[in-house]
């Protein structure tokens, strides 16, 4: 500005050493102190918008709708919600963090939000301001009002009224005075610019639909994921152009365990992506590159550009972390699930997710002490309790004592399938084949038969392994009718085929799943070359079989499956052990069956942690057999105690399990 204002100074052509230095010298200091003063009031002017800062939590208000029209309840702030959230610089409350601000204060989940509410909210959230709404009606026109409150001292921070037309225009002035309100509240304006889609587009033209997200959203999150799902089946019938609808709707059937009905609404977000913000675009794609094409690279680099645009979000750190743990990078899930938590205390989602990654990484003190920190926050809850289940599982006889009492109380399908794993990993075969009906049974009476056939596929392979191939097969077969579109199912069904000796089924699977998964980074390198590698040992080719497994290497092998209860069972690794058992390699074998030992933490209690202990022993006693002296002699010693650990473990099994009889009959032999 100090430059503009001196070129505007003119001096007479020709006649310009007529004035005097001194008087030349005036005109240039008078035309400097008004640009620096210009300049300073603009500084100070910006300085004084700048209400908050990028750090600082909003609490939304419920608008005060005086029109008439239900449809405009709970709508607008879902509205105003979407509309804010595309902004990198504004921080809004969570769910979590509002209805356990509501619990202190002794108020019902479904309070409403009034601006007084609001503002006690605010302050006891150390949040800076809230946003309160109204709408009101004049003729045939609607007026909206936006105010932003310092919640600590009631002053208005910045506020905005505007004019629809008509009922169908409110969403579009909704969303240009929250666009303005942004840029009053500080942020920059080529932030607001670069992220600014008209609410109608990045949301629904259809109140009504809008209407529906937002009670599913509020169902879900008061009842759980299963009772929010006809709310936004109903969106999309309203709009099935509604990229979020289909986004969300896939959100609450992964949270029901039907990953694929979850991958069918995740694709069609993604095809409509364009309907959506940029946040929505990148949380869109992300999720479809990990849970549709299994991407897994593609996502990760997805969910960086999330960050670097929206840093202060804790959903791109703590949904960064998923992917990062299927890669099986534990240690760099646990680190970004920590910056997760500081930005979002009062989720519980992250706290399971570090829990996972503790016991992943074989910290159960640190497992334990995250489970401790949400327990001092908020009340009990199921994925919590899990956690608690798998960390007693692994070495806390006493907690295990109350965390089945726990588990008896439980009677939905998930924990009926926790309960077979647990059984069968002791030799309680029979026990885990009532509890895996049990299993089935509930998930078809909840409409998840794709979890249902999950669990029957699972049982199938440890019937496999154990010896029983005719009920293995059996129950493979029983998976893939109940759910045979599901790629969980069909994949554990797969495996089960192989182990159980049916080598034209489990090839004829394979194959389709190779064609239906071709970009897939678990099924390409992990779950094919597994089965592969089964299939191999089938054909007594055992060197066949490592070379596949070349495919499957650490830290793949160790990441973890989506539609598992635990991490991962390790299947590569087990499968590897078996082959260099097959090929007469048995320090080699032995290795790879104490890597599975090594990582109970992953593997909880799938049957494979069981038959470890035994593939260990035979490795061992393998050789014994193939060295001489005393390396012999450490090696047989070595067997003794690993089949005595696999003995003890399975000291009530039933007795009539054919493997249990081999390993008996293997273990007089040693001694």
């Amino acid at each position: 500005m100090a430059d503009g204002r001196i070129s505007r100074l003119r001096f007479p052509c020709g006649h310009r050493s007529q004035l005097s230095r001194a008087k030349l010298s005036s005109y240039i200091a008078a035309a400097v102190l008004v640009g620096l003063l210009v300049a300073a009031s603009l500084y100070y002017r910006s300085r004084q918008a700048r209400h908050l800062a990028d750090n600082d939590t909003i609490v939304i208000a419920d608008f005060a709708n005086s029109t008439g029209d239900a449809i405009f309840d709970d709508t607008l702030k879902t509205a105003l919600n979407i509309s804010l959230r595309q902004s990198p610089f504004l921080n809004g409350l969570s769910d979590s963090g509002a209805a356990k601000t509501l619990k202190l204060m002794a108020r019902p989940p479904e309070t409403k939000f009034t601006p007084d509410v609001a503002r006690e909210v605010c302050q006891r959230t150390s949040s800076k301001a809230y946003i309160a709404g109204a709408i009101g009606s004049l003729g045939s026109k609607y007026v909206l009002e936006l105010h932003a409150v310092n919640c600590q001292s009631g002053d208005t921070l910045a506020e905005e009224q505007v004019t629809a037309g008509s009922k169908e225009k409110v969403l579009d002035v909704l969303g240009e005075a929250a666009s303005k309100l942004r840029g009053e509240l500080g942020e920059s304006l080529a932030t607001v610019q670069k992220f600014d889609v008209p609410l109608a587009q990045a949301t629904t033209s259809s109140l009504e639909a809008l209407k529906q997200l937002s009670l599913g959203g509020k169902t879900a999150n008061d009842k759980g994921y299963r009772a929010g799902l006809p709310y936004y089946q109903r969106a999309i019938e309203l709009d099935p152009n509604f990229a979020y609808a289909y986004y969300g709707l896939g959100i609450l059937y992964g949270g029901s365990g039907e990953p694929g009905r979850a991958s069918e609404n995740y694709e069609k977000a993604f095809q409509l992506r364009q309907h959506t913000s940029e946040r929505e675009k990148l949380e869109i794609a992300t999720t479809y590159y990990q849970n549709v094409t299994g991407e897994l690279n593609k996502s990760a680099a997805t969910f960086q550009e999330w960050i670097e645009s929206y840093p202060q979000d804790p959903r791109a750190y703590a949904n960064f972390t998923t992917v990062l743990s299927a890669q099986g990078q534990y240690q760099k899930a646990w680190d970004i699930s920590r910056q997760a938590q500081r930005l979002a205390p009062d989720r519980v989602l992250i706290y399971i997710n570090l829990a996972a990654y503790a016991l992943a990484l074989q910290r159960f003190d640190d497992a334990r002490q995250v489970l401790q920190e949400w327990q001092e926050r908020r009340h009990s809850f199921a994925g919590v309790e899990e956690m608690r289940y798998a960390l007693a599982f692994m070495g806390d006889p006493s907690e295990m004592a109350d965390q089945q009492k726990w588990l008896a109380g439980q009677h939905d399908h998930l924990h009926y399938a926790l309960a077979s794993d647990t059984e069968a990993y002791a030799g309680h075969i029979a026990r885990a084949r009532e509890l895996t009906q049990q299993s089935v049974e509930a998930a078809m009476q909840t409409d998840s038969q794709e979890s249902g056939a999950i669990w029957d596929a699972v049982a199938a392979q440890r019937e496999a392994a154990y010896g029983n191939a005719a009920k293995a097969r059996q129950t493979a077969a029983e998976a893939l009718k109940l759910a045979p579109q599901s790629q969980g199912a069909e994949v554990e069904a797969t495996l089960a085929f192989a182990i159980a000796g049916d080598t034209p089924r489990a090839e004829s699977l394979a194959q389709d799943l190779g064609k239906r998964f071709p970009l897939d980074t678990q099924m390409q390198s992990l779950w094919l070359p597994a089965i592969q590698a089964q299939l191999a040992l089938d054909r007594k080719h055992p060197a066949v079989a490592l070379n596949l497994l070349q495919a499957a290497t650490s830290p793949l092998e160790l990441g973890e499956i989506q539609f598992a209860i635990n991490l991962s069972c390790l299947y590569p690794a087990y499968v590897r052990g078996e082959a260099h058992l097959a090929a007469g390699q048995g320090a080699q074998a032995a290795a790879e069956f104490q890597k599975i030992l090594d990582h109970s933490g992953i593997v909880w209690n799938c049957w494979i942690g069981a038959l470890a202990h035994l593939g260990v022993a035979r490795a061992n006693a393998l050789e014994s057999r193939t060295s001489q002296g005393a390396d012999a002699e450490a090696a047989r010693v070595r067997a003794l105690a690993a089949y005595k650990d696999f003995l003890t473990l399975w000291k009530d099994a039933d007795p009539d399990i054919p493997i249990l009889k081999e390993a008996q009959a293997e273990y007089a032999k040693q001694q």
